[in-house]
């Protein structure tokens, strides 16, 4: 046979294999609860047909194709797939083991180990992206732990990952006697040539973001003080946003929360000491604020306090007024709670103090969907809308009247594959 007819007929046998037409009716699923929170809106009565791994169609009359399933969910509102803005998957609860032990004495194995774990019950949770800000010591485990969700290793959200982080040299731990030279939560840079080359390393081994620390606990008397200059975040910022990508400041001091500003960084994470000023500042630059409430909530916790029974700590108060301020100023939320300070599937515990603290839990819904969708720049995500990705969770009741509702996982899709089924 001749090689160009053989090669002929190996493409038909190929293309008859491996079909590039649309999804067969078998390869759909009608969804059918009682509502559906596409993002934006609540609408009684709808159905969602999923295609190809992709929403094909939704609307109170949508039904499947003669030989697709149907998945009912009665009682249950479908919505996006909620979207974590703040984790980190290498680290778990501090009353477990400290930061610096987890950091000083865990192993990357063992570390990669729980982050699998982790990987799998925040998917479970209902979870289906999530932006993890820095490994703490476990170097790129998490360009390697996204990878392996990618290719179906092991399950977990879609992750947006940024490798260790950079910090200024001297600012971050652990730390010990000045003699030694201990590993770090993160890489340290300075200046110019140091701040640009580990920027592109980071970026050029994975990085989707990259996060710089604006300030840290490194002041004279151990408190919050500014890391970097604001030049130098603005050249972080230059060079990350030369290849698309956005970065990410820690800053907890109001004067880390402006020179972020004035740099141009895409979210400021924490904002504790932001006031009415700062968070408009924000606001007419186009910064938006990650709250992390729940960070702080659980390490109080941890140190003993009993919230409901114990008088609130005053840096709990604190924060309550500062994330009044925030909502007051109208700068934008973004939704993330410093998962792995507290534990990882217990992601909703931020979206009950976002309540708690002033929000309306139909605001927080669409905070976790379809605004953590549009902050991180994923336009194929966070709405239930025909050709965005089939990202789907199913709670029992209506979290934009009842937050709680978030907890009561009934079903979680990924890109099309039930993978939390009713009753599982």
């Amino acid at each position: 046979m001749h090689r160009s007819t053989l090669a002929t007929l190996t493409l038909a046998l190929v293309c008859t294999a491996f079909p590039s037409s649309p999804a067969s009716a078998q390869d759909t699923v009608l969804l059918r609860p009682a509502r559906v929170f596409d993002g934006e809106v609540m609408h009684e009565g709808w159905s969602v047909l999923v295609q190809g791994g992709r929403i094909a169609d939704a609307g109170p009359s949508v039904e499947a194709p003669r030989g697709g399933r149907r998945l009912e969910l009665p009682g249950t509102t479908l919505l996006p797939g909620l979207i974590e803005g703040h984790s980190h998957l290498l680290l778990h609860p501090y009353d477990e083991t400290t930061w610096n032990d987890q950091v000083l004495f865990e192993s990357v194995g063992e570390r990669v180990a729980r982050g699998v774990a982790h990987a799998r019950t925040t998917l479970m949770a209902g979870f289906t992206t999530m932006r993890d800000l820095g490994t703490e010591g476990a170097g790129y485990a998490d360009v390697g732990l996204k990878a392996a969700i990618e290719k179906g290793v092991v399950p977990g959200p879609r992750l947006l990952v940024v490798g260790p982080a950079i910090v200024a040299t001297g600012s971050y731990g652990p730390k010990g006697a000045p003699e030694w030279h201990l590993p770090k939560g993160a890489q340290e840079a300075d200046g110019r040539e140091e701040l640009v080359r580990v920027a592109r390393e980071q970026m050029g081994k994975g990085a989707d973001w990259v996060k710089v620390y604006a300030d840290y606990r490194w002041g004279a008397k151990g408190e919050a003080q500014p890391s970097f200059t604001t030049e130098e975040l603005a050249l972080v910022v230059q060079v990350a946003e030369s290849t698309g990508r956005r970065v990410s400041a820690h800053a907890t001091t109001k004067e880390g929360m402006i020179r972020s500003t004035l740099a141009g960084v895409k979210t400021i994470e924490h904002g504790d000491a932001g006031d009415l000023e700062t968070f408009q500042l924000m606001a007419e630059r186009g910064v938006a604020l990650c709250p992390t409430v729940a960070a702080g909530y659980a390490i109080r916790t941890y140190a003993g306090w009993r919230p409901g029974v114990d008088p609130e700590p005053e840096s709990i108060r604190r924060k309550r007024e500062s994330f009044a301020a925030a909502l007051a100023s109208g700068v934008k939320i973004l939704f993330g709670g410093d998962v792995g300070v507290f534990a990882h599937g217990d992601n909703a515990l931020e979206a009950e103090l976002m309540v708690e603290y002033g929000m309306t839990p139909e605001a927080v819904v669409k905070t976790a969907t379809s605004g953590n969708a549009d902050l991180l720049e994923l336009a194929d995500r966070g709405r239930v809308k025909p050709g965005l990705l089939a990202d789907l969770v199913a709670v029992e009741g209506d979290p934009t009247k009842d937050i709680g509702a978030l907890r009561r996982v009934v079903m979680v899709m990924k890109g099309g594959e039930v993978v939390r089924a009713p009753g599982s």
